[in-house]
């Protein structure tokens, strides 16, 4: 958007309204994804994001949006301005091209250039990932795909769809013939039509209340308001360079060893300025765990979001205080073609947030967070297979059912719901009875894990244990997991979340763990079983307060062996009469033992 010469600031309220206005149009829009998509990805487990960004493609309102989506939506609509000289209004544009922009080819973006008066002054975007995009396997994420002819999916680098409001039927077609669920992508396919014409639609509302001057006026403020917000956030920090590593699990035979990845963070208050410096990652992979650029940055950047204040506006006036230092042709950078991204939205992605987050725990207590609950574990897996129900109807299905724990922070306990890294609470859980009315799954039990957070004076939230079957007809299972090797770590003294694991249990109760990643068909009478993780701790579990501990024991999420064993905690009484109490004196006597036994 050309920037106007503002010969009068906008009033705090004119402009608080117009902010509001702008993310009301992101929750119309994501209403509408909702209200209408087809697949259970998105009408029941809403993973997608709607969002505005400015004709000159910077991050302008992403409400509700998920970090793991929203800041390459610029990227892709600056590669929808690169590609096409003669933008128009009623244009529509198809982008899910991981190397120009786009986060990975599971999520499918639609755009739609905004004019006003003849201007091109935003863009409205609603990206969704796709119950099933063509792959060579019945998976959006196919961590063993050496590259993206292995991979398989259907690429659309910001092809235009629709002229003048008029639907290229030709691609349509394309994608019909090549999804396994032709219905189900192409429901999607007019939801999210429907959200960025809605969006034009309240945009086109907003400019004939206010005009075009005013709202130029605005988005140059409300960028530098924001920029502003950011500095004074990232002033309160003390300086630092903080070098951080964690890993990904292996996954054999293809990747016998663990995926460092690699984090340098450097805070320089003075500037108002945090660095985020990735270049001594690994180089591309031969598997789909590389990320994208878009995974890169928003990844990087979430960490950094997680631990400032919730207030500040995530959009390009507050990016400008994050510099980011990639490498071409790394996995944790700018992938270079034709190196697989097919899981570049969570497993490593998760860990890079997690790293980062980390890292600004190393600045003093107050500081940073603990690492999240991650893994892509059974209850993310992909189903498939025919439904008896419905003359054997064939289905695809991203299961978002599983729900890995929170990190802790220095003040807070770690969110239940949290799901995984990448999307922090944000996404919906697969609804049970919805789920087994859509499709021939059974769920067997679903319940919290006890005793599996990372302790710490906050505690991680716990994961959840879970198992599955088909109704009827044999089910294939493909999962990409992480976390079943290397924990999610607790910070400052904080312990470490329990492992994953991901069981098959057959109809006579033998157990046989799974890999991590992996392709199964499970029959009638044959559960997969999956533990998720759990959050890490923050800080020293012998200083968190007893009282939160008997409440955790009287929630089942701790026993009582583990609250005397790790917190130094002494009850009487019991916990089904709810005559459960702290013994004081035993507590303190015993919390000194334990100090003394460290050394």
């Amino acid at each position: 958007m050309n920037k106007p010469q503002i010969t009068h600031a906008l009033s705090p309220m004119l402009l608080a309204v117009l902010a509001n206005r702008f993310d009301g149009v992101v929750r119309e829009m994501t209403n509408t994804m909702l209200r209408t998509g087809r697949s259970a990805v998105i009408n029941s487990a809403r993973d997608f994001s709607c969002g505005i960004t400015t004709g000159d493609n910077e991050l302008f309102a992403t409400a509700e949006g998920l970090p793991a989506h929203t800041y390459g939506l610029n990227l892709q609509t600056a590669a929808m301005c690169a590609y096409h000289d003669d933008i128009a209004e009623g244009d529509a544009y198809l982008h899910n091209d991981p190397y120009s922009g786009n986060s990975h080819p599971a999520d499918h973006t639609l755009i739609v250039p905004v004019f006003w008066d003849g201007e091109h002054l935003f863009n409205v975007c609603a990206k969704a990932h796709q119950a099933d995009i063509g792959n060579s396997l019945p998976t959006t994420y196919h961590a063993a795909a050496r590259d993206i002819y292995e991979e398989g999916a259907l690429i659309f680098p910001a092809v235009r769809v629709q002229r003048a409001h008029v639907t290229n039927t030709d691609i349509i077609r394309m994608c019909q013939r090549r999804i396994r669920v032709p219905d189900y992508w192409y429901g999607d396919f007019l939801a999210m039509l429907g959200a960025v014409r809605t969006g034009e639609k309240r945009i086109h509302d907003i400019f004939r209340k206010y005009g075009t001057d005013t709202l130029k006026c605005f988005v140059t403020q409300w960028f530098d308001y924001s920029e502003d917000r950011m500095r004074q956030a990232i002033r309160a920090l003390p300086a630092a360079v903080i070098e951080r590593e964690n890993f990904h699990d292996p996954i054999p035979p293809f990747m016998p060893d663990s995926i460092p990845v690699r984090t340098k963070v450097t805070v320089d208050p003075q500037a108002g300025i945090v660095e985020l410096d990735l270049t001594a990652n690994v180089d591309c992979m031969d598997n789909g765990l590389n990320l994208s650029e878009a995974c890169a940055i928003s990844n990087a950047v979430a960490g950094v979001y997680n631990c400032l204040p919730s207030d500040i506006p995530r959009n390009g006036g507050s990016y400008r205080c994050i510099r980011m230092k990639l490498r071409e042709g790394a996995a944790i950078g700018i992938p270079r073609f034709p190196h697989s991204c097919s899981v570049a939205t969570t497993n490593v992605s998760e860990r890079l947030l997690n790293n980062v987050q980390a890292a600004l725990a190393a600045l003093g207590d107050g500081y940073g967070l603990a690492e999240g609950g991650m893994g892509m574990g059974a209850g993310f897996s992909v189903i498939s297979g025919l439904d008896a129900r419905h003359d054997d109807h064939a289905y695809v299905n991203q299961l978002i059912i599983g729900n890995n724990g929170g990190p802790a922070s220095p003040r807070c306990d770690g969110w239940i719901t949290y799901g995984i890294p990448v999307v922090a609470g944000l996404m919906y859980r697969d609804s049970v009875e919805i789920s087994e009315l859509a499709y021939p799954i059974h769920y067997r039990d679903m319940r919290l894990a006890r005793d599996t957070m990372g302790a710490g004076r906050t505690r991680g939230a716990p994961g959840l244990v879970m198992s599955y079957g088909p109704s009827d007809h044999p089910m294939t299972v493909v999962f990409a997991a992480d976390g079943q090797h290397h924990p999610a770590r607790g910070v400052r003294g904080g312990g470490d979340g329990n492992v994953g694991r991901i069981d098959l249990v057959d109809a006579d109760g033998n157990v046989r763990q799974m890999p991590n990643v992996g392709r199964f068909v499970l029959e009638r009478g044959q559960w997969l079983r999956g533990f998720d993780t759990a959050g890490g701790g923050y800080g020293d579990p012998l200083t968190r307060d007893p009282a939160r501990v008997r409440d955790d024991v009287l929630e089942r999420y701790a026993s009582l062996d583990h609250a005397r064993e790790i917190y130094g905690v002494v009850f009487t009484g019991g916990i089904d009469d709810e005559t459960l109490a702290v013994d004081t004196a035993a507590t303190q006597a015993l919390r000194a033992s334990l100090r003394a036994a460290r050394g």
